[in-house]
């Protein structure tokens, strides 16, 4: 199929709406079949559920062009799961992996025009989002709901693609315990957008987070899993009940430990902790692994010892081996490739 006619390798991160997305809806207790439509546009009534009381969740997954010319996603099961997880936590019907899979199925196959050759350092974003559609006033989960998914062509997250950033240390919280932080809720990134502009304007790429119960430990940034390298080149990543299971960092564990060779530890990170290390990484779908070169906080400044210039050779790795799974240079686990096309 030919392509669209697009400067692949200068997409940013945004938004290009393609020819079709996927919709279905849940009414008396049940979904419809769902199924592509070209209409971009949302019409719901004015006292929706996710209007009034922010009742949504979404996920996010990436469709590549592998080297053998194989249009394929990277473990999407696991965001169905999530998916469900987030709708369980807001009392939303969960979407079947069935319809889930099915709806990137088709979709993709209707825009593969869209989906960026193999090499161009472009990819295809998938956003999957299911809300309260129907009418409430009163505090309570809404009759009806809408499960959408729609595709779009994107470049880096970042910026300068894979270049170190700079973090501020946030002052405000991202997650309660006991809240919502562990599910992928529309609320939680509404949380986290003044802070976030607080951080660009004063010239840093992200927050990081620590845990709002004592302050002490880290958590994550706004959109991100955080993995920290020691000078022995052990993997660190940190464990917390109110931080998003990643997809990205549960395969980096494994790519680490059963493919690199690496000790990996998953557990409570100090601030007081991440001088030490020796590289600092976010990872997640959107961005995969980006190196952070340097953290300021209220009294000082972290200077990573792999610096401000390019990323650290154990990240480096890392970023190598998960990307050439997902690009097909690399043979990853059983399962983990979900060929479309």
């Amino acid at each position: 199929m030919e392509k669209k006619n697009i400067e692949w390798s200068k997409l940013g991160f945004g938004y290009m709406p393609v020819d079709y997305r996927f919709v279905a809806h849940w009414k008396d207790g049940s979904w419809d079949e769902g199924g592509l439509t070209k209409d971009a546009t949302v019409t719901i009534s004015e006292s929706a559920g996710v209007l009034q009381y922010a009742q949504t969740c979404f996920e996010g997954l990436k469709v590549y062009t592998q080297k053998n010319g194989d249009i394929v996603a990277f473990r999407p099961d696991l965001n169905a799961k999530r998916m469900q997880d987030s709708a369980d936590r807001l009392l939303m019907p969960k979407v079947s992996e069935e319809m889930f899979l099915r709806a990137l199925d088709e979709m993709v196959k209707a825009n593969a025009a869209w989906v960026p050759p193999y090499g161009s350092g472009a990819t295809l974003y998938i956003r999957p989002f299911l809300f309260g559609s129907g009418p409430v006033i009163g505090v309570a989960p809404a009759p009806e709901y809408e499960f959408r998914m729609f595709a779009t062509p994107v470049g880096p997250y970042f910026k300068g693609g894979v270049k170190p950033i700079k973090l501020l240390l946030s002052a405000y919280d991202r997650a309660a315990p006991h809240g919502t932080g562990d599910i992928k809720a529309g609320l939680n990134y509404a949380m986290s957008l003044y802070p976030g502009d607080y951080a660009h304007k004063h010239g840093f790429s992200e927050n990081m987070y620590l845990d709002a119960a004592t302050r002490t430990y880290v958590e994550e940034t706004g959109g991100a899993n955080f993995i920290f390298i020691t000078k022995d080149g052990k993997l660190v990543t940190p464990k917390s009940s109110t931080i998003l299971p990643s997809i990205t960092r549960r395969s980096i564990l494994v790519v680490a430990a059963e493919m690199l060779g690496m000790e990996v530890e998953e557990r409570k990170v100090p601030f007081t902790e991440v001088k030490d290390f020796a590289e600092i990484g976010l990872c997640g779908t959107a961005a995969v692994i980006s190196p952070v070169g340097s953290i300021t906080y209220d009294g000082g400044e972290i200077l990573v010892p792999s610096g401000m210039d390019s990323m650290g050779p154990v990240l480096t790795k890392l970023r190598e081996t998960i990307t050439g799974i997902q690009e097909g240079t690399i043979e990853g686990p059983a399962g983990w490739i979900h060929k479309i096309c």
